[in-house]
């Protein structure tokens, strides 16, 4: 499997199965990344359908355009591939507490991007949402053993309702490239 590590920074994702090949991109040369790139600048140096899985952790928040961020994703990924993201959720203090952060995500930023949302006449790339999770208290673990399974129990009351009371830190997606 060939899986990108998109803005990985230092903390290059490791694959559990070793025969995986996994390239790590960032702006910058640190451990980790194998391509230097910076990642606004469009189109990225692959082909289009070479990825089968692709890593985001805490880079959508930094990008200025992130539906052609998005699109790129799509271009680079195989039909079917999957791309898994961390970014901050919307209601996390450390969602506005970085000055570098650009935007905030919801449960349905997403949704912009799939076939049966009303919202998708931004971008002609498609996926599929396969999971959607808010973790909260992520530094405090026995919290989000109660808190989370409440949160994503109802997360549309709770994004609507409770967000500004009981702030979440992170919200995880797993998309499905369709092609």
């Amino acid at each position: 499997m060939k899986i990108l590590d998109f803005g990985c920074g230092n903390n290059k994702y490791l694959p559990k199965n070793k025969s995986d090949k996994v390239i790590g991109m960032d702006i910058a040369k640190l451990p980790g990344v194998d391509l230097v790139h910076d990642l606004e600048r469009f189109p990225w140096p692959f082909k289009k359908n070479e990825f089968d899985m692709v890593v985001s952790n805490h880079v959508l928040e930094h990008m200025s355009n992130l539906v052609k961020v998005m699109e790129e994703l799509w271009r680079i990924s195989k039909p079917g591939a999957i791309i898994k993201i961390n970014v901050p959720y919307f209601a996390s203090p450390g969602a506005f507490q970085d000055p570098t952060h650009k935007r905030f995500f919801t449960l349905k930023t997403f949704e912009y991007f799939t076939e049966k949302s009303g919202l998708n006449y931004y971008s002609t790339a498609r996926f599929e949402i396969l999971k959607r999770k808010i973790t909260s208290f992520v530094t405090r673990p026995e919290i989000s053993k109660i808190l989370d399974p409440f949160i994503n129990g109802w997360p549309r009351f709770y994004e609507r309702f409770l967000s500004r009371i009981i702030a979440a830190d992170n919200l995880y997606v797993e998309l499905k490239v369709i092609k």
